[in-house]
């Protein structure tokens, strides 16, 4: 496995200065560069910090068919009447032919597609498991340092696996919709666990007031701080107001803690590095492995070893 290089200064480019006064233009060629990981993916990353840590990270997640993605932009419509300016990671599903994102999320919130204060990007998946693109944590970062006020991130939506959200948000926003039943009982060992805010939105079908009773049931049975059960209805803007209240109530008792997110980030880049480091061993190095264990030649710890030992040359 190649040893990374000892970090040395990178000249930055000229441009890097007007991402960090909040230009739209820097600010789009910034988060290309992360996403996409390109040559100044680097010196923009060494550019932000010292930045961090001032904008609140709020995360959507929840099942299909929820109405995320129009409950989003009606709380980013609201955080604009706030005077707030916001960044959208909208992680979508990738495409299976090119890789990249289908860009769904940015259509359902074009009305804001003209204003300077908010800024929408969306990130392929790219078939990375938990909700969220490999690359959302040095996006967000983006954001933050370039002065926005919120960061929304809105999460593929496929259930369980969007536990992933509470590793990048600093409050996190769990959107169900009307008449769960006896579904909740599947789903709340997953996603429901992770909220900060508990949201049924669509509230204007039948079963919203029932299925509120249900999660607010639900949540009283979690140790803890209280859980908020709001209802909304995002294209009526019922309750949109309220969610941002809440939201930023547990924003204050929960400060952005950018060294956490950090951390995270280097966890899943040494995870990254790993899995290509893995990829790229020949395969007969792995075959011998693998025989070894199963002949009985090799114990599997033995054998994790003289593969990490591998990945080290």
């Amino acid at each position: 496995m190649q040893k990374p290089d000892a970090e040395i200064p990178v000249k930055q480019p000229e441009w890097l200065s007007r991402l960090l006064d909040g230009e739209r233009a820097a600010l789009a060629r910034a988060i290309t560069a992360v996403e996409n990981e390109t040559a100044e993916a680097r010196p923009v990353l060494q550019a932000i910090r010292g930045r961090l840590g001032r904008a609140l990270v709020v995360g959507f997640t929840g099942a299909p068919g929820a109405g995320k993605s129009t409950l989003v932009s009606a709380y980013v419509a609201e955080l604009r009447r706030r005077d707030q300016t916001v960044g959208v990671v909208a992680v979508d599903p990738s495409s299976p032919l090119t890789g990249g994102a289908i860009l769904g999320d940015r259509i359902r919130m074009g009305q804001h597609a003209t204003d300077p204060g908010v800024f929408i990007r969306s990130l392929a998946s790219r078939g990375h498991l938990g909700g969220l693109s490999r690359t959302a944590a040095r996006v967000i970062d983006v954001f933050d340092a370039a002065g926005r006020d919120v960061v929304v991130v809105e999460t593929v939506g496929t259930g369980q696996s969007e536990v992933e959200v509470a590793e990048i948000a600093d409050v996190r926003v769990v959107v169900n919709a009307p008449g769960l039943g006896d579904d909740i009982q599947a789903i709340k060992a997953g996603i429901l666990e992770i909220a900060d805010i508990l949201v049924v939105n669509k509230s204007d079908l039948p079963f919203a007031e029932r299925s509120a009773r249900q999660l607010a049931a639900m949540a009283a049975q979690r140790s803890g701080q209280p859980i908020p059960v709001l209802q909304t209805s995002a294209t009526s803007g019922k309750g949109v107001a309220e969610l941002a209240d809440a939201i930023v109530a547990v924003g204050k008792r929960k400060r952005p803690d950018p060294r956490a997110r950090t951390r995270r980030l280097l966890q899943t880049l040494a995870l990254d590095r790993l899995r290509q480091g893995l990829a790229s061993l020949p395969d007969s190095e792995m075959d011998a492995l693998a025989d070894g264990v199963l002949s009985g030649s090799l114990d599997i710890d033995t054998a994790l070893h003289q593969l990490i030992a591998l990945l080290k040359q």
